[in-house]
């Protein structure tokens, strides 16, 4: 491996050497795109032991070096400063800490890990270590997102007191092997998936919560964990939060609705950059992130509802982010980390929660 000047960052910068783990959906249309998309880092080593992925790899990113296992990154920590790990729950605590004790920083996708302890126990580990540590919480960036966090800092909404989201899908088969094996203990299941998303964006729209009432169902043939999810939060400054994950929805409710004071705001449809990547399209293009008009949502109060354009999304901003923190001394940089790991810490225990209280229920 070699440490090459970035362009744009200047000699005293050099690219950050990234290896990321795993090309399936997370290292494929996540990592991958929005790595190579930004010059202040080097995509250095791929792992896929998957021969088909390996190819694709190979085709989209030739500079990569193309290895079979997390454990042959591993090898090659010398030549590198950043391992991103799209791997399957399970695998994200062993991994991590063994990454931070191989010299290296770590991105982590969600979710951080399987238990909160786990997750606590690795923010340790990187503050005695002096190593950065962070959780892909991506959709802090969804245009939608935003534009709801935009709402709320204008107080457009006035007093704010429930507050519903949805990620809904119709996927009737599971579709990758290892979710189909994969229990709640191996971090399997829609609470673990999409519910660490829609966790995490209430938390920081709301701030801390406690869990009110949840329910866990199996719907499809061969779901062990869970795959039709609702969640209630009661947050310590008042608001409600309702949440809902369901992998066999025909018919998908809003993806966001907030009622106020002052009016409220129902907003359909789904982010458009995973979909874009997906499809061929690079997070450098200019209409990257960017919804469709006809998606808008409807902000006011029934008879005067006026149409509210969608923020443009910005996945990208989190490793700009991570390579201001990086770039400028890392742990000692008094720069924010794109995901303090104390947040999906919170969000790992709340899960924990709702799944005791479901059980109770049972």
């Amino acid at each position: 491996m070699t440490t090459g000047a970035t362009p744009g960052t200047g000699p005293s910068k050099p690219a950050i050497r990234t290896a990321v783990a795993g090309f399936g959906l997370s290292g494929r249309v996540f990592h991958a795109p929005l790595i190579t998309a930004n010059p202040s880092y080097s995509l250095d080593v791929i792992s896929t032991s998957d021969a088909g992925r390996q190819a694709e790899a190979s085709a989209a990113y030739p500079a990569a070096r193309l290895v079979n296992t997390p454990a042959d990154i591993l090898a090659l920590a010398d030549g590198l400063d950043l391992m991103v790990l799209g791997t399957p729950p399970a695998t994200h605590y062993p991994l991590a800490k063994a990454a931070l004790e191989a010299g290296l920083d770590v991105v982590v996708d969600k979710p951080f890990a399987v238990r909160s302890a786990e997750g606590q126990e690795l923010l340790e580990l990187a503050a005695r270590l002096g190593r950065v540590l962070t959780v892909f919480q991506n959709r802090r960036w969804d245009g939608d997102y935003l534009t709801v966090k935009g709402l709320l800092e204008g107080g457009v909404l006035g007093s704010v007191t429930r507050f519903e989201s949805r990620f809904e899908r119709w996927s009737p088969e599971v579709s990758k092997a290892w979710k189909a094996e994969a229990t709640a203990d191996d971090g399997g299941g829609v609470l673990f998936d999409l519910g660490t998303h829609l966790i995490d964006q209430s938390l920081q729209l709301f701030g801390p919560a406690t869990v009110a009432h949840a329910e866990l169902r199996a719907r499809r043939p061969g779901e062990k964990t869970d795959d039709d999810v609702f969640v209630a939060l009661q947050h310590d400054s008042g608001v409600v939060s309702h949440l809902w994950m369901n992998m066999l929805c025909a018919q998908q409710g809003p993806r966001y609705r907030l009622l106020g004071s002052e009016g409220g705001f129902t907003k359909h449809g789904i982010d458009p950059q995973e979909p874009y990547i997906v499809a061929g399209g690079s997070p450098l293009d200019p209409e990257y992130g960017v919804e469709d008009k006809d998606w808008a949502g409807l902000l006011g109060r029934d008879g005067h509802l006026d149409r509210l354009p969608t923020e443009r999304g910005a996945y990208p901003e989190f490793y700009r982010l991570l390579a201001d923190k990086i770039h400028d001394g890392g742990t000692g940089s008094p720069l924010p980390l794109p995901v303090d790991p104390a947040g999906p810490i919170e969000v790992l225990k709340l899960i924990e929660k709702a799944r005791e209280l479901a059980t109770h229920r049972a």
